[in-house]
């Protein structure tokens, strides 16, 4: 069975990598010029790897998206998360995938 022909899953969204990527933003802003690569293959690296050890937190409702902002907003999941993309950079920074 061929669920995405049957359902729609377009309003499925992880809640999750809009922090990653916004926290990300903010990291990223830190660094100067040179200091680390920029590139769309780096950048979309260092979002991949966070947001592979954070929890997800998916939603397709208005209650979803209820639950997901108020979990998120626990000191907890913020410290993860913070750690998880601050990680992330320095790991793609010390081994970019390109040369």
């Amino acid at each position: 069975m061929n669920l995405t022909e049957r359902y729609n899953f377009e309003l499925l969204a992880n809640e999750a990598e809009k922090l990653v990527l916004n926290e990300l933003g903010e990291q990223l802003e830190a660094f100067s010029e040179g200091d680390i690569c920029l590139c769309n293959e780096c950048v979309v690296d260092m979002a991949a790897m966070a947001l592979n050890t954070v929890k997800p937190f998916y939603r397709f409702s208005l209650l979803g998206t209820l639950y997901a902002s108020q979990a998120m907003s626990e000191k907890n999941y913020a410290d993860s998360l913070k750690a998880a993309v601050s990680n992330a950079i320095e790991k793609v920074r010390k081994n970019p995938s390109h040369d």
